[in-house]
């Protein structure tokens, strides 16, 4: 009787994590801010709006709504580092969402996920293996390139193997970006080459961070990276954090604001930032210990 009245409560305290995972905290929208230093001496302050992972399905009304409310910050500059769709009839409801903050300064780069769609999965092989290998359809099945024509239309700058040049009020911004690592997407090689050190930031945007890629950022030159696609590892854990990161990044560096090279007597470093994103694959729509989230990073100028 002991050995049920166990059974029974583990069973009991699994399904209300679970219910809290998929009714709570996967509707449990936060914004976080960080501060970075990373602009020249005696420029001023500019914010730069992370948006990341929706991963938009019909019916998040909510999700939706949060989304565009985030047109209050006055962000100078707004950043989508992909997995914005993962439905068909997605596209046009996220780009009503963003609303407001396509009249704004953007950029934005493809995940894996607005190319093919969702397909069920175990969650538990992330803590052997990565998903590159899951995308082996040739020919992608979601409208990606309707959903970077509405992108562009509003003026965002299309980075996906791409570099570019913005001026935002006085300031000029260099972007480098990358398509999807994950699906070895990335081309670094088209825009290899010194970022331009007059420029008062050198940007670097990618969907998944992988190390190598990051590594090529920073001996160009680029003063800060934006990824997303760990979802901050979805299921942490209390006291242990991050489980997988589904990429080579470590565990550590998950979600959040760091450096990279993580060393710091790697030489020369750059800012990283990786959002643990708004959504989850609608195969897994669950998140414990991991709120999803949009970022607003305030630059300011490097300390002397």
């Amino acid at each position: 009787m002991r050995s049920r009245a166990i059974a029974g409560t583990a069973v009991a305290a699994g399904a209300a994590v679970t219910a809290y995972a998929a009714v709570v905290e996967r509707n449990w929208l936060a914004l976080r801010r960080h501060d970075v230093a990373v602009l020249p001496d005696g420029a001023p302050p500019m914010r730069i709006l992370h948006i990341s992972d929706t991963h938009l399905t019909p019916g998040r009304h909510r999700l939706l709504s949060w989304l565009r409310s985030l047109d209050a910050l006055e962000p100078d500059l707004v950043v989508n580092t992909g997995d914005s769709i993962a439905h068909p009839h997605a596209v046009q409801p996220f780009l009503d969402a963003l609303g407001p903050l396509l009249d704004r300064p953007g950029v934005f780069v493809y995940g894996s996920n607005d190319l093919y769609s969702p397909r069920p999965k175990n969650p538990a092989r992330y803590l052997w293996r990565t998903s590159s290998s899951d995308y082996r359809r040739h020919v992608p099945d979601l409208p990606w390139e309707q959903l970077g024509e509405g992108m562009e239309a509003a003026g965002w700058l299309n980075a996906n193997n791409r570099r570019g040049r913005m001026k935002i009020g006085d300031r000029e911004i260099e972007v480098g970006g990358v398509h999807d690592a994950h699906l070895r997407r990335d081309r670094y090689a088209q825009i290899a080459g010194p970022a331009d050190p007059s420029a008062d930031l050198r940007l670097g945007v990618m969907h998944s961070p992988e190390p190598a890629v990051m590594d090529r950022f920073v001996a160009d030159g680029y003063d800060l990276l934006l990824a997303g696609h760990t979802h901050g590892g979805q299921i942490c854990l209390p006291w242990v954090g991050t489980l997988v990161t589904n990429c080579g990044i470590d565990r550590k560096r998950a979600r959040g604001l760091h450096h990279h090279p993580a060393e710091a007597d790697a030489g020369r470093q750059a800012w990283l930032h990786v959002s643990a994103g708004l959504g989850t694959s609608p195969t897994a729509p669950v998140r414990l210990c991991c709120r999803p989230e949009a970022t607003l990073l305030t630059l300011v100028p490097r300390i002397s």
